[in-house]
This record gives C-alpha cells, structure tokens and sequence, in this order.
C-alpha cells in the first residue's frame, strides 16, 4: 500500500456518474463505471482539509454493471415548470477503492499543518465512521455508503474477465488551487479495465486537457480551518478511539 493510504468500500442501491454528452437533451446516462473525480468526491466526503488533496489510486468493480431507466421530472428554467426525462442509473453498485493523500504545497498559509501522522490517522478513523458527511453516488438522490475494508478481498464479478475498454471518459477537473495555475481545467482519458480493476493515471499524467475558465483560488487560515492537531488531540479527548502511533508509514 503506499503512504498515507486508506481502503474502503462505497456501494448503494443506485449511481448516476453522468456522461456530459447525454445532457444534451436534457437527459442523462451514467458511465458503466465511476470517474476519478466522483470518487475524489467521495473521498473527501470521508475526510477533508485545504492542506492536503487526495490521489485516487485504483478502484475494483465488485458487481456486475447493471443498468436501469427511471422517468424523472427536472424542473426547466426557461419555461417554469417540470419537463418529461429519462435518466439511465446504475443499479447494486459496489466499489473497493485505494486513495492515498499529498501535501498541497500550493497551501503556503497551511504549512503548519502538514503533520502527515495526525491526518493519516483521522482519515483511517474517518472510514471506519462511514464518512464524514453524506455519500453520494455522482448525484445526490444517489446514496451510498462507506465501510472499511481490505483492497483486494472478497470476490468480484469481473475478477476473471480479461481487458475492457471504457472509450473516452471524463477524468477530473484541474482546481487552481491545486496546480497553482489561475485557469480550471478538464481531463479525458481512455481507460480500460483488467479483470474489474481500473488504475487511475495521476491528474498531471493526463494528455488530453482542455482550458474551461480563468478562476481564483480561496485563501484559508487558521481562523476558517482547524488543524489536524486540534483535531487529533479532541479526537482522543472523546474517548472510544484508540490513536496510532506510527502512521504515515509505508505497509
């Protein structure tokens, strides 16, 4: 496992990872699997500061894609009333996903609290909670739910079938206030699946980008983020937690 790693598992009833080209029409139709940036989403449902960013690493597909039509009534704007669509859902879905987390170096003003043992731990405490605030499942009216658990156990329905390839899938947004630039960007990228597993290039290994717009990144301090030793240090205050002493190791 690589350095300040977690393990989890997300799975739900439902999941809309949408395709951008089926908006279109006002309608959607979810990936066949989840993208980088909704399990980014996730994981940093489960734990988040500005200090640090998380790096998705591989997901596992558990179950087989299934998916299904449901008649919805998303309310259009220009008209003021609610129009006739149809989404495409995933159905049962359930993911085992490996994530590990960087210092945003960017972050000059949070420099203090880079403390890599404190964070390591909270996140794992994080997961085994089941998230600090909701999970989604690309969309809100698609709950999932979190639980810790070893990568790679248990058996999976494409476990055995050989390559996939996805086609041209949407990747991730380049946030300013991770690449230090003043423009957000979007990912593509062509993955292919090896029996259910999907490794994940890191964002700056991705060669298909394109500019969206100039933006500003949102300055953070010590008065609008508490930092990981507070929260260390309450977490254990609270008892029922049992604080390791040697995180931010390689395992």
């Amino acid at each position: 496992m690589m350095r300040n790693a977690i393990e989890f598992q997300v799975y739900g009833r439902m999941a809309l990872f949408t395709d951008p080209i089926t908006k279109i029409g006002g309608e959607r139709s979810s990936y066949a699997v989840p993208t980088y940036q909704a399990l980014k989403g996730i994981t940093e449902s489960i734990y988040w500061k500005p200090t640090i960013f998380w790096i998705i690493d591989e997901v596992r597909v558990m179950n087989r894609i299934v998916t299904q039509a449901r008649g919805v009534r998303p309310l259009n704007y220009g008209k003021g009333k609610n129009d006739l669509a149809f989404y495409k859902y995933l159905s049962d879905v359930c993911y085992q996903v490996r994530a590990h987390f960087e210092f945003n170096l960017y972050r000059k003003e949070l420099a203090e609290d880079r403390d890599e043992h404190k964070h390591h731990n909270i996140a794992k405490r994080m997961v085994e909670r089941g998230g600090r605030r909701d999970i989604f499942l690309g969309t809100r009216e698609c709950q999932g739910y979190v639980e810790s658990v070893r990568y790679g156990e248990g058996t999976g329905y494409y476990d055995d079938s050989g390559e996939m390839p996805l086609g041209t899938m949407f990747h991730g947004f380049n946030y300013v206030d991770e690449t230090g630039g003043n423009m957000l960007q979007v990912r593509l990228w062509q993955p292919v699946m090896e029996n259910g597993v999907i490794h994940f290039p890191r964002p700056e290994e991705c060669t298909l980008v394109r500019d969206i717009r100039k933006v500003k990144s949102k300055l953070f301090d010590k008065n609008s983020v508490t930092f990981a030793a507070e929260e260390y240090e309450q977490m254990g205050e609270e008892g029922g937690y049992e604080l390791d002493g040697a995180a931010g190791t390689d395992v």
